[in-house]
């Protein structure tokens, strides 16, 4: 198996592994465990600032988090609300998240949570290091792709233009925003939460009453052309194309 990459000198690339402090260093832990694949590896407590993941030297060598990674093990909860306090803060845009649980707890896992993928422990060293360069494949995809296509809507985020069927649509700037989150994450169950953090920003004082409220603008503007669900106590979807009949569409990790 070849190891992670080696970081570029002036670009100080890590793995943050969240969870339980006095557990993080531990020998079957996932800090150990990606060190020994040749990661880069910073810890943070569950209930630390996630900025403290960085220090003042971090802006001139650009040091930026290629995956975290989440310890729940037996407290799934615990992570996914460390996940979206990280979720808050902007350098962690677009950065994949895995959780990693003992076998027993895979059930509690809540599709809606914001994890790309989860990982069991105890730990196989290949499939850590399978689980993390998948999350960064995907990630790195959704940032560079500029166009989306659903249907007969074209997104194109570099004109900053959205067309239904060769159709100029005009939308605000927010309404694009959000469609275009829900494109990069289509097939995923978005709560009103994550789409609120990610699409507003922590810093906007609105309730998830907003995203309600953009949805119907883009459903009005978009029409059938849409096909986004709404998934009571769970949040939106956007569906993938072609769904086998009968199939049961709850979001499934692996992708």
């Amino acid at each position: 198996m070849a190891p992670i990459s080696v970081d570029k000198p002036r670009v100080r690339s890590f793995v943050a592994v969240v969870g339980h402090g006095p557990l993080l260093e531990r020998e079957d832990g996932a800090a150990i465990t990606l060190r020994q694949l040749g990661a880069q590896v910073r810890t943070l407590d569950l209930w630390d600032d996630p900025i403290n993941l960085f220090s003042e030297d971090d802006v001139e060598v650009e040091a930026r988090p290629r995956a975290l990674l989440f310890e729940a093990l037996d407290r799934p909860d615990l992570a996914m609300a460390a996940l979206r306090a990280v979720r808050k803060e902007q350098v962690f845009d677009n950065v994949g998240a895995i959780i990693s649980v003992t076998v027993g707890q895979i059930a509690r896992i809540d599709p809606s949570s914001g994890f790309d993928d989860f990982v069991l422990h105890p730990y196989v060293p290949e499939e850590v290091y399978a689980r993390i360069r998948a999350v960064e494949w995907r990630r790195s995809e959704f940032a560079t792709d500029e166009r989306h296509k659903v249907g007969p809507i074209v997104l194109d985020k570099a004109a900053h233009e959205v067309t239904v069927g060769g159709r100029p649509v005009l939308l605000t700037a927010k309404e694009f925003a959000l469609l275009a989150y829900l494109c990069e994450r289509r097939g995923k169950v978005l709560s009103r939460d994550h789409l609120l953090a990610r699409v507003w920003g922590n810093r906007y004082d609105g309730g998830p009453r907003t995203v309600d409220i953009h949805v119907r603008r883009l459903r009005a503007k978009l029409g059938d052309a849409l096909p986004l669900e709404t998934l009571r106590g769970s949040g939106y979807k956007l569906r993938m194309p072609d769904p086998d009949p009968g199939e049961d569409d709850v979001e499934d990790f692996d992708e």
